[in-house]
């Protein structure tokens, strides 16, 4: 089991206290196992496992226990049984209704340390910010990163370079259960085929009621091809015509939200470096794990610029930026990254195989003036640094502790 220290850092200072840690993200993309990390960190501080209650809604099992109030009976029960304080993990909350009145019932009657997970964003949006009002605490769970992965599969290949391992990533990626059938291509592909179905069939259509299922997939195979791309509704309405398909941009909308919902897609919007603003249209998209995209759409080597693009991206997110894509004048910056007001700029592309590429890739910073870490990341093995621009090796770049 990886330890996944990256995340428990940030759930560590909230163990024990009275805020509810919901931990979001795509479907199998390691949330319960971040459970099963908390209950290992809690039975090392000497609290008894017969403390704890664990229910995964999407064990049948439990489908007795689907409504808030039957949920409610259940814990309260229980925990009449245990002495001393109660732990609680519930696994793809989501499925119970109304499940936001048990849990903050929950939270006031019990001497209780509430921990949950779920698969779609609007968990944490409406009724539930109503009920908890700001009694909660969110971490968004991604698939294994490059680092992650690195470690369960070098001991399946023991002999190659970090270049094939890297390579097995760009097809791969980085669903956890792909170390159980040891990064198999035809298993891999199998499963990454499924779970992708699951989401588009649960997450999406069921959670949303969607009945054009057709143009649902349309739109998502269009995304999945786009990825990194700046396209707006209207260009996508546009090529959904030629297809004899007329959609309103409102309907496309709604459609790559609920992709977005499920977490399958991430929404980078653009900012206007120059006027300081979020600008409205033409955001960018990339997918929650490349694997998944090798699986249903192909292409990853061919469209390895995107693939490495998509890599970062996600890098970006694990480590807590707040991520833009940057206009100034009439270039544009892959990625303007903010923590806590420390600003990070960073470049993608596939080789800097030509001198024209190296001008185009590094002059995209010509127009900032600031003394922020300014990066060109590429797979090039050799350090092309200029000008006060950092370049680094694409893997080099992933595994270190930190930039700056």
């Amino acid at each position: 089991m990886v330890k996944r220290e990256m995340y428990m850092k940030r759930i560590r200072p909230f163990i024990g206290t009275d805020l509810i840690k919901v931990m979001t993200g795509i479907r199998r993309c390691g949330k319960s196992v971040m459970l099963d990390l908390i209950k290992e960190e809690l039975t090392a501080s000497g609290i008894t496992p017969t403390q704890f209650i664990s229910i995964n809604f999407e064990d049948l099992n439990y489908s007795h226990l689907q409504t808030a109030k039957a949920l409610h009976d259940e814990i309260t029960n229980r925990a009449k049984t245990i002495s001393g304080k109660v732990y609680l993990f519930f696994d793809e909350i989501q499925e119970v209704e109304d499940w936001e009145k048990c849990i903050n019932s929950l939270r006031v009657t019990l001497d209780c340390d509430i921990y949950i997970t779920g698969s779609n964003a609007k968990l944490l949006s409406g009724e539930l910010s109503t009920y908890l009002g700001g009694r909660y605490v969110e971490f968004v769970i991604y698939p294994f990163s490059f680092a992650e992965f690195l470690e369960l599969y070098r001991p399946i290949a023991p002999n190659e370079s970090i270049q094939q391992y890297f390579q097995k990533y760009l097809i791969s990626g980085g669903m956890p259960y792909l170390a159980n059938i040891r990064y198999e291509d035809d298993a891999a592909r199998l499963y990454l085929h499924d779970l992708f179905n699951s989401v588009q069939l649960k997450d999406i259509v069921k959670r949303n009621k969607i009945r054009d299922v057709d143009l649902l997939e349309r739109i998502i195979s269009y995304v999945i091809a786009n990825i990194g791309t700046t396209f707006s509704a209207n260009s996508l309405a546009r090529f959904l015509k030629n297809e004899h398909r007329t959609v309103a941009p409102e309907t496309i909308l709604n459609y790559i939200k609920y992709c977005c919902d499920a977490y399958l897609f991430y929404q980078v919007k653009r900012e206007d470096l120059q006027g300081k603003q979020i600008l409205s249209s033409n955001e960018k998209y990339y997918i929650a794990d490349h694997g998944i995209r090798e699986a249903v759409f192909g292409g990853n080597m061919r469209d390895i610029n995107l693939i490495l693009e998509n890599i970062v991206y996600l890098e970006l997110m694990r480590r807590n930026y707040n991520v833009t894509v940057g206009r100034t004048s009439d270039k544009e910056i892959d990625f303007v990254c903010d923590k806590q007001g420390e600003k990070l700029y960073i470049q993608v592309c596939y080789l800097l195989a030509s001198e024209e590429t190296i001008q185009r890739e590094f002059g995209v910073y010509d127009n900032i003036r600031d003394n922020y870490p300014k990066y060109v990341v590429s797979l090039d093995e050799f350090d092309m640094s200029r000008n006060g621009i950092k370049h680094r090796n694409i893997r080099d770049f992933l595994l270190a502790d930190e930039w700056n």
